[in-house]
């Protein structure tokens, strides 16, 4: 099984001859449509807004392609604020979810009249004494604790993930005294937010997830009486990285939390309450690609190909052991009989993109398309070895190729430096 590339070989040689490798490009066609997607799976919800998780594609022509489909923009640190900002999102366009969050962030969030979302009880006192009030409208996140799991098969849980282990969140027992302390406070209006499980495939995940939050919300609003706006489902709907596995359906997604909606907020008398969502990964992980070309060939122990991206331009292999399918373009229908280590310059040993992958034979000059980064691929980008941050493109509906981002220089990579 393989994955079919949203650009050719012969667009790649064109684009190479002004951008060379290794540069991150995206697809604006397939992130139109994408977003299109989920605000019609959503359409029965009236209040439904996605929030695009800044930190999953931090660049601003991204940001501004999702503001255009209706989107706003879910922010965590000062500099997504501010990226946010300048991108003409404002007000309650913008969710505000950190932890472990400095005072200057919080402050910056209340000028832009983002929605606060707190992560923590300790936090309801100093946004207080940070801001010098509590706003009229304020949101709570949710860590369940214990265990998540759902749906068995052959193989197991196709969806388990460990809440408890996660630094994130109120306790079910703070969030109930939390509201009652925001609510004494002056809060007039809430938001309830979680997130349980990572990279789902899985369309019952939401719809459970949703049920959890559904049922707290009316237990909340009947102990403590507060006016719940808006549930946030977060993020965590994956993106198939393998190509054998399958897609998520968002219609299904959709109208899974929707028969929760109506099985469980409605008869409460909640049935004005709005959907959000966070999903960067969803939105943006299979739009984007890391180009890179074949340098070195190098025969040990094992058969690796080196190419001139590192795990600087591309770190969740190194990081986490994860994989992103590989297509030789031009060999797309070659067999894949070759085994290799495809491998960067960085002086550590998980630099690689793959290992003991099967893929046709690769010479030297060969370009690579490296699949699912349009997420957390850039963003996560670093410096280690003094190697450079490539640029980021995009592959226009037109077919044209525009910057979006230049790459870095090694005079950038100087200019913090006192000599």
């Amino acid at each position: 099984m393989s994955k079919t590339p949203f650009v050719t070989r012969d667009q790649l040689e064109q684009i190479c001859k002004d951008y060379p490798t290794p540069f991150h490009i995206y697809d604006e066609a397939g992130i139109r449509q994408t977003a299109r997607n989920v605000y019609k799976a959503f359409s029965w919800n009236p209040g439904f807004r996605e929030y695009f998780a800044v930190k999953a594609t931090p660049t601003p022509r991204i940001l501004k392609i999702l503001k255009e489909e209706g989107c706003g923009v879910d922010c965590s640190s000062l500099t997504e604020l501010m990226m946010s900002d300048r991108c003409g999102f404002s007000g309650k366009e913008i969710m505000f979810s950190s932890n472990d969050t400095p005072a200057e962030e919080f402050v910056l969030a209340d000028k832009l009249g983002a929605t606060i979302n707190l992560d923590d009880f300790t936090h309801i006192d100093f946004l207080e004494k940070t801001i010098g009030h509590i706003p009229e409208t304020i949101s709570c996140r949710f860590n369940p604790g214990g265990v998540f799991q759902l749906g068995e098969s052959k193989e197991g849980f196709q969806v388990m993930d460990n809440p408890g282990d996660s630094k994130y969140g109120f306790t079910r027992e703070q969030i109930f005294e939390g509201f009652k302390l925001l609510k004494a406070k002056g809060a007039k209006h809430f938001g309830i937010h979680s997130f349980l499980a990572s990279n789902t495939i899985s369309n019952d995940y939401y719809p459970a997830l949703a049920a959890q939050l559904f049922e707290l919300a009316v237990e909340l609003k009947r102990e403590t009486g507060a006016d719940i706006r808006f549930i946030n489902l977060s993020g965590g709907v994956g993106v198939p990285y393998r190509p054998e596995q399958p897609e998520n359906d968002i219609f299904a997604i959709g109208e899974g939390v929707r028969k929760k909606y109506e099985e469980i907020l409605v008869p409460a008398g909640m049935g004005d309450v709005a959907i959000y969502t966070e999903m960067g990964r969803y939105m943006l992980a299979p739009h984007g690609h890391l180009v890179t070309r074949a340098i070195h060939a190098k025969h040990t122990y094992k058969e690796y190909i080196g190419v001139d991206a590192c795990a600087a331009n591309l770190m969740r292999p190194a990081m986490y052991g994860a994989y992103h399918h590989i297509t030789v373009m031009g060999k797309e229908n070659a067999p894949c009989d070759h085994k290799y280590d495809v491998v960067g310059a960085l002086c550590e040993n998980n630099d690689k993109f793959a290992i003991d992958r099967m893929l046709p034979e690769i010479e030297n000059g060969d370009l690579l398309v490296i699949h699912d980064t349009g997420a957390h691929g850039f963003s996560m980008g670093y410096n280690y070895n003094g190697r450079l941050r490539s640029a980021e493109l995009l592959l226009r509906e037109d077919g044209s190729v525009e910057m979006m981002r230049r790459a870095e220089t090694p005079e950038d990579y100087f200019a913090t430096l006192v000599w």
